[in-house]
């Protein structure tokens, strides 16, 4: 990741806590952070300064004119072009997920992450090509996890779980294309998964992705399911 590189974010949250924090965190890391506070704010920031942004992180129950016609009208905007992340407390439910996908969302982030946590959720979508990942919406997610290589075992905790893979917080991450064995108990369940994966991408400062390629059915059914149901939940 070329931490030299200074990105533009743009944070569209009406509560100041919020902005706040993300703004703090980006800056922190030595990025520009741009904060609005309704809708026509937002798409006038992107219409004004579309060529210098790198991120929109939303909030999709902004003021006056919020939900999926918010990010159609970004989309009217940038052609596509702009990776967007919705605040996945935001979700109102299973039509709005799916309608999400098709407007090309990059994913979801928890608006109440921990501090230390904000950079290392949007690093993915900030550095693309340096976190060569599979496509799937990721869920912030604390859990222990243990790897081996060769004939090393090491332990950790995960910074998020997607349908895919995983990334662990580590400051000592393995090289990319490292293979190595993974295992982890999702929440609320009581057996382990266990999966042969490979170091997507690898950072000092945040930790490493790992990207499954070899997981038995009913395994990765339950990463799955676990996954879905995040974004899902509020539709019951």
């Amino acid at each position: 990741m070329a931490g030299t590189v200074h990105k533009t974010v743009v944070i569209a949250d009406d509560t100041p806590f919020v902005r706040d924090r993300f703004k703090a965190a980006i800056e922190h890391a030595g990025h520009r952070a741009h904060t609005v506070r309704s809708a026509a704010e937002l798409l006038a920031r992107v219409r004004a300064d579309l060529p210098n942004i790198d991120l929109v992180v939303l909030d999709l129950r902004l003021p006056h004119a919020g939900g999926v016609e918010l990010v159609r009208s970004i989309r009217k905007l940038d052609g596509g072009r702009l990776p967007i992340l919705v605040f996945s407390g935001t979700i109102a439910g299973a039509s709005e997920v799916r309608s999400l996908a098709n407007l090309g969302i990059a994913g979801y982030v928890n608006e109440y992450s921990a501090s230390q946590q904000i950079l290392p959720s949007l690093a993915p979508h900030l550095f693309p090509d340096s976190f060569n990942r599979r496509h799937s919406p990721r869920v912030a997610l604390g859990i222990p996890v243990a790897y081996r290589f060769g004939n090393t075992i090491a332990a950790a905790v995960t910074l998020n779980l997607g349908r895919g893979g995983l990334a662990i917080r580590t400051m000592n991450p393995l090289g990319a294309l490292t293979r190595a064995r993974v295992r982890f108990r999702l929440p609320n369940s009581k057996r382990d998964v266990d999966a042969d994966a490979c170091i997507a991408w690898s950072d000092r400062r945040v930790g490493m992705g790992m990207q499954f390629e070899r997981i038995n059915a009913a395994d990765q059914a339950a990463v799955e399911e676990f996954v879905d149901a995040q974004y899902l939940q509020h539709a019951n």
